[in-house]
């Protein structure tokens, strides 16, 4: 309970201004060096960071490849879609560098939905689009246009 009471009294004491010299001690107990705060030699603590550079580049280099593959995936969905073309996702793969293309996975899901996209276009893809159509409301859309061609027909043409 002392012990409690000593260090709430003294906190408050040197929020005061009256604690004295006890920010001298607290700068004299830490060294100026820095391989030294860390426990480690000039040299460990020089190769130290180079590798936290090295490391640092790295993942700059793997975060900005990752962004222009996504700015060429949204490239190529702009063109699939005939959308506007985007600066920024141009920009992006000019910076990357490389021959950025599409990941793997994503390829081949576009290589996927290509094949599905000549199967529809293709003739047997249309005799299935005929299979699953409503004959009877095809039939009844077409008896009733006639109809009403005929009514049409017969208000302007004296004749009929």
């Amino acid at each position: 309970m002392a012990f409690l009471m000593k260090s709430m009294l003294s906190n408050q004491v040197k929020n005061l201004g009256l604690g004295g010299g006890g920010e001298e001690s607290k700068e004299e107990s830490t060294p100026s060096d820095p391989a030294a705060a860390a426990g480690m030699t000039r040299e460990e603590y020089e190769e130290y960071q180079k590798q936290m550079v090295e490391e640092k580049m790295e993942r700059d280099a793997a975060f900005a490849h990752k962004k222009a593959e996504r700015a060429c995936l949204r490239v190529h969905l702009r063109e699939k879609y005939r959308l506007p073309k985007s600066e920024l996702d141009e920009n992006q793969i000019q910076m990357a560098g490389d021959d950025v293309g599409l990941p793997e996975d994503l390829q081949k899901m576009v290589a996927e939905d290509q094949v599905e996209e000549e199967d529809k276009d293709s003739i047997l893809g249309q005799l299935q689009n005929i299979q699953n159509m409503d004959m009877d409301a095809i039939k009844e859309k077409a008896q009733a246009t006639f109809t009403e061609m005929k009514q049409a027909a017969e208000q302007k043409c004296s004749v009929m």
